[in-house]
């Protein structure tokens, strides 16, 4: 009805923060995560690229990061020269592991960039504290975790930069999108520099600091804007029901040797992205495979493993990224050693399922087929010996 589909000019004047819907959406966005600034992104992706360019990251730098999550996340360090460093996860609740994190810390470090994965949070305030205590950044990889929370705050929330993901299967999306939180002034700014030409602001805003101020377009349309505020207005609803379709799966699985559901960190809200579970038959007879195939047999799409953890993927087998010339690895002796990080290794391999919550809106006749389906298996896991 406006006739206009982006608001955004790549230049300092009142455009330069997008359109009217661009706007609304930050604004509303920021009223429901009680924080000071929110600048929306084309991707999540995006979103963590604009968060280590706006810390400083630069050639050499190493980002502490987990080895079990979607990729942005190792490969975004990379776009500046950082140096990722996979460090382990926790056994229950597949975040990265505080312990583990302090024992890889060095004076290369600059950040520690913390997956919520599934929806679960990670350690939030513990990793804030040590990362203010060794002057680094604590940058939160919320994309499946909006409205997660540790003892009363929200993940994204609890770091200094925290990235959210709109895509398509998300609790809420708009079709491509993100959003980037912080409360400090200054990283906000560069975030907004970095997703629109900021190359073209230096001056106008009188920033002194002019590190990785070579901007890119990471710009939201105004119609995913306006899809956006709709969305954000159903949040709770979405978040809600996912997490009670997860809550009813975990209640007629706890009891079954063997088979482990989602774990939830005690003052902790896990609003599943994601209904991970673990298997391990106690008396090695049944294989996670055989359980999943007769799963999947019943029509339940259930996964192994979710990702193969991201050290094992070429650009780090290889240690080739940016150009032929083995850049930014060539700056760094870390080695990428297949089962590295014998957590994820083992997860992988032998005890992860995955149910994908998110991408199914799923009725009450459906959840009780799922559940039936859970029964059916577990329930006969003997008869599966024969397979």
């Amino acid at each position: 009805e406006t006739g206009r589909l982006s608001g955004f000019i790549g230049a300092w004047c009142d455009e330069f923060n997008g359109g009217s819907k661009v706007q609304e959406f930050e604004k509303a966005w920021r009223g429901k995560f009680g924080v000071k600034h929110a600048i929306s992104v084309n991707s999540n992706t995006s979103g963590l690229i604009a968060a280590l360019g706006a810390i400083g990251l630069s050639p050499g730098d190493e980002v502490i990061v987990p080895p079990m999550t979607m990729s942005a996340t190792a490969m975004a360090p990379l776009i500046y020269g950082g140096i990722p460093v996979f460090v382990d996860i926790e056994p229950d609740y597949f975040c990265l592991d505080l312990k583990k994190v302090e024992e890889f810390i060095t004076t290369k470090t600059k950040a520690i960039l913390a997956v919520d994965l599934f929806g679960h949070p990670a350690e939030l305030a513990s990793l804030k504290a040590l990362a203010d205590e060794k002057n680094i950044y604590l940058i939160e990889d919320a994309a499946q975790a909006p409205l997660a929370s540790e003892n009363g705050l929200l993940a994204g929330c609890i770091g200094h930069i925290g990235v959210y993901s709109l895509n398509c299967h998300k609790h809420i999306q708009t079709g491509e999108g993100g959003v980037c939180v912080t409360s400090d002034d200054e990283l906000a700014l560069r975030m907004k520099a970095i997703r629109n030409h900021g190359e073209n602001i230096v001056e106008s805003t009188k920033m002194i600091d002019v590190t990785n101020m070579v901007g890119f377009n990471f710009r939201m349309t105004e119609m995913s804007a306006a899809v956006g505020i709709e969305q954000l207005k159903k949040l709770n609803q979405f978040v809600d029901g996912r997490e009670a379709i997860a809550n009813k799966l975990t209640s007629v699985t706890k009891s079954i040797e063997g088979f482990i559901p989602p774990k939830v960190r005690s003052g902790c809200r896990n609003v599943y992205y994601v209904w991970a579970a673990k298997f391990k038959d106690p008396k090695n007879l049944v294989t996670r495979e055989t359980v999943t195939r007769a799963l999947q047999a019943e029509g339940l799409p259930v996964g192994e493993g979710y990702i193969r953890p991201l050290y094992e993927l070429p650009t780090f087998q290889k240690r080739v990224a940016i150009g032929r010339n083995g850049w930014p690895f060539n700056l760094s002796d870390r080695k990428y050693e297949s089962g590295m990080c014998s957590v994820a290794d083992k997860l992988y391999n032998e005890e992860l399922m995955t149910f994908d919550i998110c991408s199914y809106d799923l009725n009450e006749e459906e959840v009780h087929l799922v559940i039936r389906a859970l029964n059916k298996v577990l329930s006969n896991l003997h008869a599966l010996q024969k397979t």
